[in-house]
């Protein structure tokens, strides 16, 4: 992998043959021009401070002027950081391949973000920041002399150079092989002041981070993912309810009217009997298959009436409370819903329990669904896949399902799905 900032760039041995040490030194030659348009505005904005310190004042003046300092250091100091922090976020190119993503504020928020204040606090960092930089420049001038010292020296007019002086090409040699001695020392001081500045600026002028972006991208892709699940769960119930139903009822209806028509005594009738029994069959298994693919109760009526359907279709007794006043959005009222059956197919098969009670309310814009048995406990979602899908589906919509088993019972399962 290639190196990114000027800080890994330091430690290689080949540092002074790349481009990073030309992109440090022009990083920190042009933070003299960003702090002289930094302190231009924070003098700008001082101005009634300035005012203050240069002609003597009533107390009453003092504090009216004062005032009148902050207000307008508080409302020009967010746009003016506005502008130095996008120069800066352009400069960090130099010595660092991630780019700094500027936060999005709205306008309506600019006074009260976080994010604004920091840009601030850089403001004053970058006009400070303008005292190495100065020193470093003076340091280059310095060497840059000592270097061009043979080319500039003449015979008769003393060139002074540091601590002594040259009036020959002979004596301003040395001074021109210490400068070139120095010069990759300078250039590694320069690196290391550019990766100071650069790891301060873009921790102040830093919007989102990558891993929290990131996270908000996987998030909002999983959601999509459950949102483009349940609309094909919807698609294929709905194909099969219009499609492969119709044409099987009319099957039964034309397997019904040939049993009618063929003779009981006939060779040909048990076998059309027997036909069209399987037929009705098939047709109660295919309406069971749909409706656990996705209930038209569910789509039509919505959850309380979905869970009513749900408990008299159980083998055991069920007991339900909905409170639902109003319809919820269809992957919530689905994943509700499917948690509910899980849960229910689950308490029947292997709990033993005689009486479950299925709670649904929504409180505080969260649909919250608690469906618990008496039987035997001790279930464990590891052992399953069921309920272990419906956890990460729940957490794909930002809910959460947890699971409450002691052994000997009850057994709880509860889910919270937020109503966006």
């Amino acid at each position: 992998m290639g190196v990114r900032t000027i800080w890994e760039s330091v430690g290689l041995r080949r540092f002074l043959l790349t481009w990073w040490p030309w992109r440090g030194l022009s990083y920190v030659l042009s933070t003299l021009l960003v702090s002289g348009l930094a302190g231009v505005l924070l003098a700008v904005l001082s101005l009634p401070w300035w005012y203050l310190f240069t002609r003597p004042v009533v107390l009453g003046e003092f504090v009216l002027v004062g005032l009148a300092g902050l207000v307008l250091l508080g409302t020009g100091g967010p746009l003016a950081a506005l502008v130095v922090a996008a120069v800066e976020r352009l400069r960090l190119r130099l010595i660092d391949a991630d780019p700094v993503r500027a936060p999005r504020i709205p306008l309506r928020h600019r006074y009260t973000s976080p994010a604004t204040w920091r840009e601030v606090s850089y403001l004053v960092v970058v006009t400070v920041a303008a005292l190495p930089s100065t020193a470093l420049f003076l340091a280059l001038v310095t060497v840059g002399a000592l270097i061009v010292s043979p080319l500039v020296v003449a015979p008769g007019r003393p060139l002074a150079l540091g601590l002594g002086q040259a009036s020959t090409v002979a004596e301003a040699l040395p001074y021109s092989l210490a400068g070139l001695a120095l010069f990759p020392v300078l250039l590694y001081l320069f690196a290391g002041l550019a990766g100071l500045h650069g790891a301060a600026a873009r921790g102040l002028l830093r919007g989102p981070s990558d891993l929290r972006v990131q996270l908000v991208e996987v998030s909002q892709s999983r959601e999509r993912l459950v949102n483009a699940f349940d609309a094909e769960r919807r698609r294929i119930e709905r194909d099969l309810h219009d499609g492969a139903q119709q044409r099987l009822v009319a099957l039964i209806l034309q397997l019904g009217l040939a049993k009618l028509e063929v003779p009981p005594d006939s060779p040909g009738a048990a076998s059309v009997a027997t036909a069209h029994d399987q037929a009705k069959q098939l047709l109660t298994e295919l309406r069971e298959f749909i409706h656990g693919i996705h209930p038209q109760a569910l789509s039509d009526l919505g959850l309380p009436s979905a869970l009513d359907d749900l408990a008299d279709r159980s083998p055991t007794p069920v007991t339900v409370s909905c409170i639902v006043p109003e319809r919820l959005s269809g992957v919530v009222e689905g994943a509700g819903y499917f948690v509910v059956a899980e849960a229910l197919s689950n308490a029947s098969k292997h709990s033993g329990a005689t009486e479950i009670q299925v709670s649904a309310e929504v409180r505080h814009a969260t649909l919250t669904v608690e469906i618990t048995d008496n039987g035997r406990g001790g279930a464990d979602a590891d052992r399953g896949t069921g309920l272990t899908g419906l956890a990460d589906r729940a957490a794909a919509l930002g809910g959460t399902l947890s699971l409450s088993s002691p052994v000997g019972g009850p057994t709880t399962v509860r889910a919270e799905f937020p109503c966006r």
